[in-house]
């Protein structure tokens, strides 16, 4: 019912930024809580952050003060990531919870490599 398509991954600098984007389709009247999620190469993927319709938002302690979640309309949040370090290195993926049809859905992750 709903597809989520992440953008904005790529290469950059230790202390640089990156703004990913993640736009949703379908059921989007369905969705409360999206958010972002990330998976380094031999760890559990872990949330960064999240925010509801009512813009409430959670950050995980790693991120806070660098990254920011937004939630531009129904069916497009961003991350804006500043300061970033070698340990932001991941594949970050969107994700969106339907209260209609209580599952998650999950887009297809994009990569973020942060090194010199």
């Amino acid at each position: 019912q709903v597809q989520l398509v992440e953008s904005g991954g790529g290469l950059v600098q230790p202390g640089g930024s990156l703004r990913l984007s993640c736009a949703a389709s379908g059921d989007i009247w369905s969705l409360n809580t999206m958010g972002w999620y990330r998976q380094a190469p031999g760890k559990e993927r872990e949330l960064v952050a999240d925010i509801t319709v009512g813009g409430r938002i959670n950050y995980a302690d790693s991120v806070k003060g660098r990254f920011i979640i937004s939630r531009d309309s129904a069916k497009t949040i961003d991350l804006q990531m500043n300061s970033l370090k070698p340990e932001d290195t991941a594949v970050y993926y969107c994700n969106a919870w339907s209260v209609t049809l209580l599952r998650a859905y999950w887009g297809q992750g994009t990569q973020v490599t942060v090194s010199s």
